[in-house]
């Protein structure tokens, strides 16, 4: 059964305030971008085609990550994005002030001018806090690059997500898209913060690799060498032994963290696991604790939290190998150029000034050479986090092109014709592999009708509700309403958010719709009185709530709301026999023009509609085998007809239909 409340019509809830930082950029939500067709060669081995789907994920992920920067994404993207970069080159100016002043303060100290060495002492104070100015000023503008940019690709996948019920299609189709919550929350943060660190740390060592090549190209000159009598001159030998000291260190990192992101994507995946199992006991702790399973679902998350450990070992190891290499290259980085650079200091032809200042210049090369040797953890993190959430955005990206194909044949809603409330016209419902489950149903329920929907479980009664209410998208025919009526939804059980229970009982509404007297006459009405003076109370009502409670409150809902049409999906199986009678008799004084479609197995409730129409499973699908009126009513009903000549061609044994004065 569904446990989706569905709300449609003319009347809106008022609109929350949403919190700060979902309003700090307001995405404008586009037609999904086109298709990216990945064919791959059928002759690929499988790590190749692992590879193609890999790198399709990542241009997926930047298709809609991009729109940042785009006519529709945020005002103040690229305002930031070249501050940050004005920044970054401001730093690079404060480095080369201070290099510059390494050389003169050592110089200074040799000659032992103690003038100069208190004039230098001076002039550090300012060039120390206007770099850390400048350093804090990037990091400020970065967080909010950050920020901004995860709170637009946030909204926009939230809009996608829940919009024509996609978060609950997904369940109903397979691929890669487990666990959207921790993919929108978690793997989308890092996937949109690393980009920006490694962007920014790239301009910052690109232009520092730059300038500093320079200062070590200038004061090192040419190394000359004599070897078995000739002499060897090697120019900017500083220069070069910087690159290959970068090259050797970032080749051993390559090499050595080859599987780095791999692992990282298979330790995502684990944790992500791992908390999905635990959501799942806390959201079902009562039925576990009823059934006295908790050493089953112990053997359970032991076994998830034994793989996330498994992952983890991996992923140490990864991390041990690296570190290796970024802390052997770290002690060695700082001696390297002191050495190369002895032998002309001692030969008088480079100051001790020039010296320090090379090991600074050479510290700073090899630091932005080897940026990559500090980082490769934290991009092979961004890679996994970056397809997880291009995962979800394909699958979403299907169900978007499902909606606009009749490729599978979708099922059309549009407004009825004539005096009918609600018609399904040659509705047919399928699973999303084309696998027929209702075929060919033509109902109409005109204003005030009370029709129950009847059959044996398994009959497709619950999915033609999913169909109504316009979550199940596949299948053909149409679902029509009256454009200007509001149709509510009550399933078997009820949602409750968080909050207060004075939340509760209004939703879909916001809590302040109605006042606090409107809300307590409804819960009067439907026997949870005793519940008034919790109404401002937050706590976890979906826990404390009994079943027969939650399905009171759901009433108490659509006394509130007064819609023109509803739609009970079992909505009182949690409820004794008199209760039952209750409920359906309140809501008949209560509301006395209301439509209602009752999807339910007890024979007690038709007593209290005018017509039941039933369900029967067949082969090829479910179909509408009577529709019967349970109080005289006069109206036109053509399916039966047209069944009648499909039963015959489909079987000569098939039972017989009632007559017209009843069934037709």
């Amino acid at each position: 059964m569904t446990d989706i409340e569905f709300n449609r019509g003319p009347a809106k809830s008022p609109k929350r305030d949403r919190p700060e930082t979902s309003r700090e950029v307001s995405p404008s939500v586009e037609a999904p971008p086109p298709p990216i067709v990945v064919e791959p060669d059928p002759e690929l081995m499988p790590e190749e085609k692992e590879q193609a789907r890999k790198k399709y994920l990542l241009r997926r992920f930047w298709i809609s990550a991009r729109g940042y920067w785009g006519r529709h994404g945020g005002r103040l993207a690229w305002p930031c994005s070249i501050g940050l970069l004005a920044l970054i080159v401001i730093n690079v100016g404060f480095q080369y002030g201070i290099n510059v002043w390494n050389r003169q303060i050592f110089d200074a100290i040799e000659q032992r001018n103690a003038a100069t060495v208190y004039f230098l002492s001076v002039v550090f104070l300012p060039l120390v806090f206007g770099s850390v100015v400048v350093v804090a000023a990037q990091v400020s503008l970065r967080m909010m690059i950050q920020r901004r940019w995860r709170s637009w690709l946030t909204n926009t996948v939230l809009a996608r997500w829940l919009a024509s019920g996609r978060y609950y299609q997904l369940n109903l189709i397979g691929g890669d898209h487990k666990n959207p919550e921790a993919r929108i929350s978690e793997d989308l943060r890092i996937a949109t913060e690393s980009p920006v660190d490694f962007i920014a740390g790239v301009m910052s060592a690109f232009l520092a690799a730059s300038t500093f090549i320079v200062v070590l190209w200038t004061i090192g000159g040419a190394l000359h060498l004599t070897v078995a009598g000739s002499t060897v001159t090697i120019p900017g030998f500083l220069v070069i032994t910087a690159v290959l000291y970068a090259a050797i260190t970032s080749s051993s990192m390559a090499v050595i963290g080859r599987n780095f992101v791999h692992v990282s994507e298979v330790k995502n995946q684990a944790e992500a696991e791992f908390r999905y199992t635990l959501t799942h006991v806390r959201e079902n702790g009562e039925s576990i604790a009823l059934l006295g399973g908790e050493e089953e679902e112990r053997s359970d998350l032991d076994k998830t939290f034994a793989n996330v450990l498994r992952q983890w070992a991996l992923l140490a190891g990864q991390h041990m190998r690296t570190t290796i290499v970024s802390q052997g290259s770290m002690l060695f980085a700082p001696v390297v150029p002191v050495l190369l650079c002895a032998p002309k200091f001692l030969e008088g032809s480079m100051t001790l000034g020039q010296v320090m200042q090379a090991a600074s210049a050479f510290a700073i090369v090899q630091s932005a050479f080897g940026w990559l040797v500090d980082n490769y953890p934290r991009l092979a993190d961004w890679n996994a986090c970056a397809r997880r959430v291009a995962s979800l955005m394909v699958s979403l990206d299907g169900l978007e092109r499902a909606e606009q194909s009749d490729a599978l044949g979708r099922i059309r809603h549009g407004e009825t014709d004539g005096d009918a409330l609600l018609s399904l016209n040659d509705l047919s419902v399928s699973l999303n592999d084309g696998t027929a489950v209702v075929k060919e149903t033509q109902v109409e329920v005109a204003p005030g009708e009370r029709v129950l929907v009847a059959g044996e479980s398994g009959s497709g009664k619950s999915t033609l509700v999913r169909a109504i209410a316009g979550l199940w998208p596949w299948g053909g025919g149409s679902v029509n309403f009256r454009p200007d009526r509001q149709l509510f939804m009550l399933p078997q059980r009820p949602y409750i958010p968080a909050g207060t229970l004075r939340r509760a009982v209004a939703y879909p509404g916001a809590a302040d719709r109605w006042t606090l007297d409107q809300i307590k006459a409804a819960l009067d009405k439907v026997g949870l009185g005793y519940l008034n003076d919790k109404l401002e109370e937050e706590a976890p009502w979906d826990q404390t709530l009994s079943g027969g409670e939650k399905q009171r409150l759901a009433f108490a809902r659509l006394l509130l709301h007064n819609p023109d049409i509803i739609v009970l999906d079992e909505a009182t199986s949690a409820l004794d026999e008199k209760s039952q009678d209750k409920m359906m008799e309140m809501v008949i004084q209560e509301l006395p023009k209301v439509t209602i479609v009752s999807v339910a197995h007890r024979a007690e409730l038709e007593a209290f509609h005018s017509r039941k129409v039933t369900l029967e499973r067949r082969e090829g699908g479910a179909r509408l085998v009577s529709d019967v009126d349970l109080v005289p009513h006069e109206r036109r009903r053509p399916l039966l007809l047209r069944l009648m000549k499909n039963q015959q061609s489909l079987s000569k044994s098939s039972t017989s239909l009632p007559g017209s004065s009843g069934a037709d």
